[in-house]
């Protein structure tokens, strides 16, 4: 079961939530599981947390280094850069001429965010 989000890899987000609450940055993976509500994202430059990393000789060097860990995807929403706010975002269908297009949208202006498909309609 793929379970659809309305958020996807590159969008701009603030986390909501949490002890790293309004800090802004962008999607670098959606983690997905079977279950609905555990889904997970790993924002860039949110949530660092420290690995200890054994060294093997002749492949990697060992130490301490710090990487982004996941946060519920709950925990962030979408960051308008124009308006410097977050915001809902929408889905909706668009007739134009001989086509069809599905389209991601900000809920407070109505501008579109981005395209998702285009199909041609049928007669």
């Amino acid at each position: 079961m793929i379970v659809k989000t309305k958020l996807k890899k590159g969008d701009t987000v603030i986390v909501i939530a949490g002890k790293e609450k309004g800090k802004i940055g962008k999607i670098k993976k959606i983690l997905r599981d079977k279950d609905p509500n555990k889904i997970r994202v790993i924002v860039e430059g949110v949530n660092i947390g420290k690995k200890h990393v054994k060294g093997i000789e002749g492949v990697r060097e060992g130490g301490i280094f710090e990487i982004e860990r996941p946060i519920h995807i709950s925990n962030v929403a979408f960051y308008d850069e124009k308006n410097k706010q977050r915001v809902k975002i929408g889905i909706r269908y668009r007739e134009e001429e001989n086509k069809i297009i599905k389209e991601r949208y900000n809920k407070k202006t109505g501008e579109t965010i981005d395209i998702i498909w285009e199909k041609p309609k049928k007669k």
